[in-house]
């Protein structure tokens, strides 16, 4: 076992936690107390998980509930990040484009059998990294938007459809979303050692069986990112995904 699950580990932890969230307000980074937040909500969610997992992983009805949940969990994040009016839930688009295709392939091909215990953590990290590169992508796409508003006039004024005029402004800073996931594999064992590779070793697999799970885990990251990425450019190009009503202009 890596860490003992013990009083030691919960001060340590709070110790952590409160240094964040310390440093947030010395630096005056404006997010001391989302930090404080979003490492309490942790440590419920994980408990409850915990618990949770070990009862749904036995009834297939349960499993499917669960996967769902986490599905629906990570459109409303990643849709309301990306913006507060009534388009947020086109964010369910991007990340099913990524994580569909592949959790579908793993269970068809036979190397993901469906069961809970191998299911839930694959399709967990599958989500998170859409949700990671639609927020990415999304925020990216709409700010630059936002910023380059006369680009995107002129583009309009020299014939483009209102789509590619979008687009010419957007992909650059859109494209930007790739970038954590794409750093994250070209430094894989020498930077870090991820989660999946170290867990299995923990587990007592070989370095050889880990290393090809953490390999399968950073590939299949990176086809669920870039088609999440894509997505969510498509729907702000189209004017889907937007923060303000689309003016006549603007039209579809």
């Amino acid at each position: 076992m890596l860490l003992p699950v013990n009083a030691t580990l919960g001060v340590v932890l709070a110790v952590l936690l409160a240094a964040a969230v310390a440093l947030a307000a010395v630096a005056r980074l404006g997010h001391a107390r989302a930090i404080a937040v979003a490492g309490l909500r942790a440590a419920a969610q994980l408990a409850a998980v915990s618990y949770l997992i070990g009862w749904v992983v036995h009834a297939l009805p349960w499993l499917l509930c669960f996967l769902a949940l986490m599905f629906g969990v990570a459109v409303w994040t990643a849709g309301r990040r990306i913006t507060r009016n009534h388009t947020w839930w086109w964010a369910a688009a991007p990340i099913a484009a990524g994580v569909v295709p592949v959790v579908a392939l793993l269970l068809l091909t036979g190397l993901v059998p469906p069961r809970g215990l191998t299911l839930i953590p694959v399709a967990g990290i599958l989500i998170g990294g859409a949700l990671t590169a639609t927020v990415l992508g999304g925020r990216r796409a709409l700010d630059e938007l936002e910023t380059r508003r006369g680009e995107f006039e002129a583009g309009l004024a020299l014939g483009l459809p209102d789509r590619d005029a979008r687009m010419e402004v957007a992909r650059p800073a859109a494209s930007d979303a790739l970038l954590p996931g794409l750093d994250q594999t070209r430094t894989v064992g020498l930077v870090t050692l991820p989660g999946a590779f170290v867990g299995m070793l923990l587990g007592g697999a070989s370095p050889v069986q880990a290393g090809a799970v953490q390999l399968f885990v950073l590939v299949a990251l990176l086809a669920v990112q870039a088609a999440a990425c894509a997505t969510v450019l498509e729907l702000v190009a189209r004017g889907r995904l937007h923060r303000v009503p689309l003016t006549a202009a603007e039209g579809e």
